[in-house]
């Protein structure tokens, strides 16, 4: 699984750090989605939760690649 963000799109409403706090944050100055470095290319382990977290984000900011 690749995750790519589209920061110009995130509204920073924090739903992908609630769903999986392990692959994603958010910057401090602005509340945008970024990701806890080194998970790009989450575990197989965070995949469901990632996947949730893209479903869940009300801007569509992560897209996921299979």
């Amino acid at each position: 699984m690749r995750v790519h963000l589209k920061e110009h799109l995130c509204v920073g409403a924090g739903v992908c750090v609630l769903s999986s706090p392990e692959v994603f944050d958010q910057r401090d100055e602005d509340g945008v989605v970024i990701f806890v470095p080194g998970q790009e290319q989450p575990e197989a382990k965070y995949h469901d939760a990632v996947r949730g977290a893209a479903r869940k984000c009300p801007a569509l900011a992560i897209e996921i690649e299979a």
